[in-house]
């Protein structure tokens, strides 16, 4: 800052950085709860592609007053889950068996756009294609941020700051959160064309060096991800040939692709898990990837970032009221998911035995 600083800024009780379920649950807590609020998405995040809501879901959102799937539209059902684990006989898991019923498979850049929209219609301020450049705390306990937009650099100020921008966390990096990763897993996904109708099911395949996923996405395509550790993922695998060559070894997640003619490059995304040492510090809070990120593979990540966004928003406003427990509260309660998550997480590579000498299972053991 410069010049005696910035110009005045619109004030807030809280803002919100990332526009992702995270932050719209964040979000829609803190509107509920009385608070001025102001959501900040930049907009030109990438998400996983493939990416499913449990039906567990249901009950959340319809408290905090956000659309399910079904009632915002546009996601298919998910009907069943397939997988070749510690098998090549493929297992299946119809959703109506779930106690919460059947699940969705996302088309997450729409989705996000209508829970951003219930978050306005609720009461919220948001801007698109905006993001948190500095962030600067003040003597008097209040943020002076500056945001860049579309249309140039605004100021505001807040009371409150919740992070929820993914695993980068790059706010809550610079105001003392430190970070902790535990392992190196990285996607590699395609879209491709899927024969219609598309078959309203996950499928899941362990390999070698890794496993497969494969699932629908939007317009009549199919998502195809290869996961796999950092160091341990061909260096060409971004070259749809090498992509292909790979698909070709696999029983049943190869068919998706097979008559496909042109494909799009590759392109890998983060997968690792990785967790905030303390999910709070000086007048901010984090939710979602950028409190606590799981491996794909405990189909948990969505669901999770809207509950830690749920419990964050509570617990900043249950600080701004005074109550010192709530940030402690809210911290052991990330900690007791993280024991939970690492129990499952390990059981869940335990169960694949056909490969235990490779370098990727042997490091899940």
């Amino acid at each position: 800052m410069s010049g005696g600083g910035p110009p005045p800024g619109s004030w807030y009780d809280v803002v919100v950085a990332g526009g992702g379920p995270a932050g719209t649950a964040a979000t829609a807590a803190l509107v509920r709860a009385g608070r001025s609020v102001l959501l900040v998405d930049a907009g030109h995040r990438a998400p996983r592609a493939g990416q499913a809501l449990p039906g567990a879901a249901r009950r959340m959102l319809n408290e905090l007053g956000l659309p399910t799937p079904d009632a915002a539209g546009g996601h298919p059902r998910c009907l069943a889950n397939l997988s070749a684990w510690d098998s090549e006989t493929l297992a299946r898991v119809d959703t109506i068996l779930d106690p919460y019923g059947h699940g969705w498979h996302l088309d997450r850049p729409l989705y996000d756009r209508q829970l951003r929209a219930a978050t306005v219609a609720a009461g919220a301020r948001a801007l698109d294609d905006t993001r948190v450049t500095e962030a600067v705390r003040e003597p008097g306990g209040a943020w002076t941020l500056r945001l860049h937009t579309a249309t140039g650099a605004r100021w505001v100020r807040c009371a409150w700051l919740v992070e929820a921008t993914g695993r980068a966390g790059a706010i809550a990096r610079r105001h003392g959160g430190h970070c902790r990763t535990t392992d190196r897993l990285v996607g590699v996904e395609v879209r491709v064309p899927a024969a219609d109708p598309v078959l309203a099911a996950s499928l899941v395949e362990a390999a070698p060096d890794g496993w497969w996923y494969a699932a629908p996405a939007p317009n009549k395509h199919r998502v195809l991800t290869y996961f796999t550790d950092a160091d341990l993922a061909p260096g060409d695998l971004h070259r749809p040939v090498r992509y292909r060559a790979l698909l070709a070894r696999l029983h049943h997640v190869t068919a998706p692709g097979q008559d496909v003619g042109e494909w799009a490059p590759p392109r890998r995304v983060a997968a690792h898990s990785s967790h905030l040492t303390l999910p709070h510090g000086d007048g901010w809070i984090a939710a979602g990837d950028a409190a606590i990120a799981f491996d794909p593979l405990s189909s948990q990540g969505i669901l999770t970032a809207l509950y830690t966004g749920l419990v964050a928003g509570r617990a900043a406003d249950r600080h701004l009221r005074g109550e010192r427990d709530a940030l402690p509260e809210y911290a052991a309660n990330l900690a007791r998911i993280r024991a939970a998550y690492r129990h499952h997480h390990r059981a869940a590579y335990q169960r694949e035995q056909r490969w235990t000498s490779r370098p990727f299972w042997c490091r899940r053991r």
